[in-house]
């Protein structure tokens, strides 16, 4: 290991303040813009306006995408629905990427 990557190990071990808890990162996400993805493949944007201690999540605005996996358009999102409000239960989400968008390159 270089010195200066076991200096970084070093400094993140004795300094408790450059830990982040996962929760705490979540509630900075509050009223910004995340993409949720979901272990069935479904695939959210929308603004983040609350959460419990389970990251069950409430998203407004929320749009739902599918993924496409033909030829022509693989790799590319179709829009499915949109809602005013809804609620994702945690135990369907695989990740979270605050800030998140899907670009309109990707979209068909």
């Amino acid at each position: 290991m270089s010195e200066q990557a076991q200096q970084k190990s070093t400094e993140t071990k004795d300094d408790p303040s450059n830990v982040i808890i996962p929760l705490e990162l979540i509630d900075k996400c509050i009223g910004s813009s995340i993409h949720a993805i979901l272990t069935n493949n479904r695939e959210f944007v929308g603004k983040l306006v609350g959460f419990d201690d389970f990251v069950n999540i409430v998203l407004e605005d929320a749009k739902e995408y599918e993924l496409q996996s033909e030829s022509e358009n693989k790799g590319k999102y179709k829009l499915i629905s949109s809602k005013s409000r809804m609620l994702l239960n945690s135990r369907n989400l695989a990740l979270i990427v605050p800030g998140g968008v899907i670009s309109d390159e990707l979209l068909i």
